[in-house]
């Protein structure tokens, strides 16, 4: 009995530990550098623009029969969305509205195979002094990929 009372010996010594440093803060995601525009070839963007709500993903189902109402708009990466909107007015004049919204929305192919559409933005059509967060958003911040769509809902 007088081995059962006896304490047992620990495998390693007790240490005693302190707390970690706290983290270091989260960087945001860094910025990339703008695209020289005078070296840099366009890309070709895809915008598809619908009155009072943006199109439903059914629309891009099919493959060559994406909506009718597309424009095609030669940019950059570095493009703002104030930038788009003001290409967007020149063709639309819906969007040349003083109270008009511009809604942008990326549509993608996910991983089974559909579209998706994913809202990234919101501008006025005109500034007015009331300028929205959005206006400064480039695509490459959005995470646009080349061969996305635009979706644009004039609002």
């Amino acid at each position: 009995m007088a081995a059962a009372t006896q304490t047992r010996k620990r495998p390693f010594p007790t240490r005693s530990y302190q707390p970690l440093p706290p983290p270091p803060p989260l960087a945001s995601r860094p910025r990339l550098e703008p695209v020289d525009r005078e070296k840099t070839c366009p890309l070709l963007l895809r915008v598809f623009k619908k009155i009072g709500s943006h199109h439903s993903e059914e629309d891009f189902a099919v493959r060559g029969k994406e909506p009718k109402d597309e424009v095609q708009i030669y940019t950059w990466k570095d493009a703002t969305l104030r930038e788009l909107t003001d290409l967007v007015k020149e063709v639309a004049p819906e969007a040349r509205r003083k109270n008009a919204r511009l809604s942008f929305a990326f549509v993608y192919p996910g991983k089974r195979g559909r579209f998706l559409l994913r809202q990234v933005g919101v501008t006025n059509s005109y500034g007015n002094g009331r300028r929205v967060l959005d206006d400064n958003k480039a695509l490459t911040d959005l995470r646009f990929q080349i061969g996305d769509y635009l979706d644009v809902a004039i609002l």
